[in-house]
């Protein structure tokens, strides 16, 4: 009897990321921008668990344990508050996982079912998420729901197929995608979709700082691309600091400390400036740094050690009175709970 038969659901999780550097370059002709990052799994887990269905529909929910339901931006145009909520439709990437391994399977179905009145699996499953990464914050939640939802499904329809095919599929889906499905530390490159995995040995220690209002990625991409051609820089192709990549390897938070960059972080802290009191409240409060999430708005601190994380936590709850989440890495990647 399979596990799915037996519990009637797989379980399976995905851990959010920040970005130690994000340096951008030029746009590319497909759209996106070049990229080289420095990915990093922290210790805060999106979960998705699918149910068989019968038919092969695929729904979408949001579970009441989830800590994010959804955010709030500005309208660009009217500048008027929007509340956003999670979808629970074709738009949420865990229901794109689903329908692409779906489709896949299909097709190696149709190849391989070769007698008569053999028919495919239907492949239907209810999706629930846990979002316990900040929404819109430039963490990597969608994409890590999408590893969550790959992982989970690939499980309960007996797929077969391994991580790293997982996150081949994954990358149609998006960049972070593959990372969240393999975990750890690892450099980005292309439009972050070509992940070179890193060997650590030691762990960083960070607070995270989410906000009530969501950036859309794209617009803060745009915004740099507006602030760079304001100011007539030409853009270059984008690298990594080795120092760093070394610094984040061993766990030297010292290190790292100096090196950490965000080309995205000027944009989002222009189109929300209340960042900027962020940052500075947390270097006021003893972090080592800090510094945007991707493409924010979610703030990032470096501690020193994990004594120092959840007092600098605390330190930012008291004086800001805002929620402050300790966490470390690298996180192990998408699996089965």
């Amino acid at each position: 009897m399979r596990d799915s038969e037996f519990f009637g659901h797989v379980t399976a999780v995905a851990p959010g990321k920040v970005n130690l550097s994000l340096r951008v370059g030029p746009l590319r002709a497909d759209g996106y921008h070049s990229v080289a990052s420095l990915y990093y799994a922290v210790s805060l887990f999106e979960e998705v668990t699918a149910a068989p269905r019968q038919d092969s529909a695929i729904t979408v929910s949001v579970s009441e344990r989830s800590s994010f339901t959804g955010t709030t931006h500005t309208d660009p145009e009217s500048g008027e508050i929007i509340t956003s909520q999670i979808p629970v439709d074709e738009h949420n990437l865990a229901y794109r996982a689903a329908a692409l391994l779906r489709d896949a399977l299909r097709e190696r179905d149709a190849a391989v079912l070769t007698f008569p009145g053999t028919e495919s699996p239907s492949y239907g499953v209810d999706l629930t998420i846990t979002k316990n990464v900040p929404v819109a914050g430039g963490m990597g939640g969608g994409s890590a729901d999408a590893a969550a939802a790959l992982m989970a499904c690939s499980a309960l329809w007996e797929a077969g197929l391994t991580k790293e095919q997982l996150a081949e599929l994954g990358a149609k889906l998006g960049a972070d995608v593959p990372f969240a499905i393999l975990g750890g530390a690892a450099v980005g490159q292309g439009a972050g979709e070509t992940l070179s995995p890193l060997l650590t040995r030691g762990e960083l220690h960070l607070v995270i700082v989410p906000a009530s209002t969501g950036l859309s990625t794209p617009a803060v991409y745009q915004k740099l691309d507006q602030m760079r051609a304001e100011a007539g820089l030409q853009e270059e192709n984008p690298d990594l600091d080795n120092d760093l990549v070394r610094a984040a390897c061993t766990g030297d938070a010292e290190l790292v400390a100096t090196l950490m960059a965000n080309d995205l972080q000027a944009p989002a802290v222009s189109m929300l400036p209340d960042l900027d009191d962020m940052m500075d409240a947390g270097m006021a409060e003893g972090a080592m740094q800090g510094m945007v999430s991707g493409s924010g708005p979610t703030v990032m601190f470096l501690a020193r050690d994990a004594a120092a994380a959840a007092q600098l936590a605390t330190g930012l709850q008291e004086r800001l009175d805002v929620w402050a989440i300790p966490l470390h890495g690298p996180a192990p990647g998408a699996r089965l709970r």
